[in-house]
C-alpha cells in the first residue's frame, strides 16, 4: 500500500523537465503560457483513484508569491482518503521555492508523515550560479552534489513543462536533478485528444515523459498526462501504470485569476476563494 499510494504522489512522474544554460540545451517555451502559469496564485485539487475507480487520496497543488513578490512557492500536499487512512495514513507536504526568468528552484522542503510513525524532513538548497546542490535528511550529514548545468527539481519541473512549446514532430530534451544526478529527459507530445474534464469536453495535449530513473518514489510503468490545449495548459488528468492497474489523478477543482478558461466557469461554492471551477462528484 505504501508503494502504490506514495508513488502517485506525483513526484515520481512530475519529474519531467529541467533546463540548462542557453548555450547547452535551450528549452522552447510558450511565453503566453509562461506568463499565465506563473502569474500566481494558482490552485489545483486532484482526486486520486485506483484505475479510475476507488478513491484513495487527494493532491493539492498551489503556486503563490513569496519574498515580496520576487519569488514563488509551489506547495504540494498529499492526504489519504476514506478507509485507506486505517491501512496507511499519509499526510505529506512538499514546498519548492523558485525565482528568476526561468523559475529555477533555490530551496526545497519535504515533510512526510506516513504510516502513523514515519516522520521525515528533507531539505535541499540549490545554488544555480555555482551549480551545486546541498541535501540533508533529518539530522543526517549533508550531502553536496555538483551539476553540469542549472536544473529544476520534481515540482518546478512539472510547472515549467506545462509551458513548453511541444510539437508531435520534436522531442524536448530537458535535464533535471533527481536521484543524486542530472538527467536528460525526453518529453514527447503524443498529439491532441478530446477529454472529459471539469471544464466539459475539451481539446488536450497528451504528454509522455521518458524517464530512466525512480525519482522520490519508485514507478512501475509509463506515466502520461493531459494539458488543456490553450494558453493556460491546465493539467486535467495524470495516469500512471502500476503493477496492477493504474493510478489516476483527476482535476476536480481549479483556480487561477489569469486563466480565461477558469473565468468562464466560476463556481460560487468553490473551496477556493479566487476565480475557480469545481467538479461535482
Amino acid at each position: 500500500m505504501k508503494h502504490s499510494f506514495s508513488f502517485f504522489f506525483l513526484v515520481s512522474f512530475f519529474v519531467l523537465a529541467g533546463t540548462c544554460p542557453a548555450a547547452e540545451l535551450p528549452m522552447a517555451l510558450d511565453q503566453k503560457a509562461l506568463q499565465i502559469i506563473f502569474s500566481g496564485p494558482e490552485k489545483m485539487h486532484y482526486s486520486i483513484s485506483w484505475s479510475g475507480g476507488i478513491k484513495i487520496g487527494d493532491l493539492y497543488l498551489t503556486l503563490s508569491p513569496v519574498d515580496s513578490g520576487d519569488g514563488l512557492a509551489i506547495t504540494a500536499k498529499v492526504t489519504d482518503y476514506g478507509v485507506f487512512h486505517f491501512f496507511y495514513p499519509v499526510n505529506d507536504t512538499f514546498v519548492t521555492f523558485i525565482k528568476g526568468p526561468r523559475y529555477l528552484p533555490y530551496r526545497y522542503e519535504v515533510h512526510q508523515l506516513e504510516g502513523g510513525h514515519v516522520n521525515t524532513h528533507r531539505l535541499t538548497n540549490y545554488d544555480q550560479e555555482r551549480l551545486t546542490v546541498v541535501y540533508q535528511k533529518n539530522d543526517e550529514p549533508q550531502k553536496k552534489y555538483s551539476l553540469t548545468g542549472t536544473a529544476y527539481n520534481e515540482f518546478s519541473s512539472f510547472f515549467i513543462t506545462r509551458a513548453l512549446r511541444l510539437t508531435p514532430e520534436k522531442e524536448e530534451i530537458v535535464p533535471t536533478f533527481v536521484d543524486e544526478k542530472r538527467h536528460e529527459v525526453a518529453v514527447k507530445d503524443l498529439g491532441t485528444e478530446i477529454r472529459k474534464t471539469l471544464f466539459g469536453s475539451v481539446d488536450t495535449i497528451k504528454v509522455l515523459p521518458e524517464m530512466n530513473f525512480k525519482g522520490l518514489y519508485d514507478k512501475d510503468g509509463e506515466t502520461m498526462f493531459w494539458l488543456t490545449n490553450d494558453e493556460c495548459r491546465i493539467p486535467v488528468e495524470i495516469n500512471s501504470k502500476i503493477m496492477i492497474g493504474s493510478l489516476v489523478a483527476e482535476l476536480v477543482e481549479y483556480s487561477n485569476p489569469s486563466c480565461s478558461r477558469a473565468e468562464k466557469k466560476t463556481s460560487a461554492n468553490s473551496l477556493f476563494s479566487l476565480t475557480s471551477v469545481r467538479l461535482s462528484k
